[in-house]
């Protein structure tokens, strides 16, 4: 009866032991719907293989916008971000959470704009005063319309949010529940193009809208090798995407709603898809984000941008 014993508790303790170590060869991304190299990476299975040939298996979890991807990241429920929009990651630091910047993808200010229905009263930044908006908390587009209204001389108390994903703020500017509606592509070039809106104005002149990638510290210090297979593939897949923009269209299309593939390249143009690493001197703007947010109360506590981890690939 004791060696019975004993072999059961050998085997609950190898069964464990195994289940553990099947649990830390799991790497966990978090994504969403305008993370368009990871998509692609997923789609095309570059990745899961690249980590599968070292026993690394990839598990994908889709979210609707970047707040929640990196509360989920700061949460410990997946391990690795796809790129956010440069706001998402000063919400998070405000927040506590540890966070490292695994790479960046260079400016693309016109990838984002305020939507008006093409006949709308609407003309100048000014005429915004009184309007309803919406806006996905926290996304870059938050910070444009911040600026927007800084630009035009407004508070942002002259306006009504409406803070929203931007599937239902499509849906309320469609129907007539919102005035404007701030927004990144694709789903800018959709709505032009579905909806017949109109350009109030780009990010152009106002907010450079970075593209951050991100990782929570500990992965990343215990990690360092998955980070440089992960960025290697990322870079691979944005030189992939620019030599195969139909290709990468067809592929995006359906995961877009089945948008033309001439909309949705005409979305990818608007991006740069250059990824490179993040410097501690390049979060100039991050600092810039976070003192608007926090001067308009809407974060917590005044944040240090460069009191983050930054990781750095090898050099060769």
């Amino acid at each position: 009866m004791r060696n019975t014993t004993k072999t059961i508790i050998a085997s609950l303790l190898f069964s464990t032991l195994l289940s553990s170590a099947h649990a830390e060869e799991t790497l966990r991304i978090g994504y969403q719907k305008s993370s368009t190299l990871l998509t692609l990476i997923k789609q095309r299975g570059d990745l899961d293989k690249a980590l599968g040939e070292r026993g690394i298996k990839v598990s994908w979890h889709e979210f609707t916008s970047g707040l929640p991807l990196l509360e989920a990241l700061n949460l410990n429920n997946v391990d690795l971000s796809a790129d956010v929009a440069d706001t998402v990651p000063v919400f998070a630091q405000a927040a506590g959470a540890d966070l490292t910047y695994y790479a960046r993808e260079t400016p693309s200010p016109e990838a984002q704009a305020i939507l008006v229905p093409a006949n709308s009263s609407i003309q100048s930044l000014q005429d915004l005063k009184g309007k309803k908006i919406a806006v996905t908390k926290a996304a870059g587009s938050h910070y444009l319309l911040i600026a927007a209204l800084q630009k035009a001389g407004l508070k942002f108390s002259d306006i009504t949010p409406a803070w929203l994903t931007p599937a239902d703020g499509r849906a309320a500017l469609e129907h007539g529940s919102v005035d404007a509606w701030v927004t990144w592509e694709p789903f800018v070039t959709s709505s032009k193009v579905e909806q017949h809106t109109r350009v109030l104005v780009s990010g152009k002149g106002l907010a450079s809208y970075q593209r951050y990638y991100l990782v929570s510290t500990p992965y990343a210090k215990q990690h360092p090798e998955v980070l440089g297979i992960v960025y290697k593939t990322l870079d691979q897949e944005a030189q992939w995407l620019k030599a195969h923009p139909t290709d990468a269209a067809k592929i995006l299309s359906p995961l877009w709603g089945n948008l033309p593939l001439s909309t949705v390249e005409q979305a990818n143009q608007q991006r740069s898809y250059q990824i490179e690493p993040v410097n501690k001197s390049d979060l100039t703007e991050q600092q810039k984000i976070a003192d608007a947010f926090y001067q308009a109360k809407l974060l917590p506590k005044a944040i240090n941008a460069q009191e983050v981890g930054t990781w750095q690939p090898e050099t060769k």
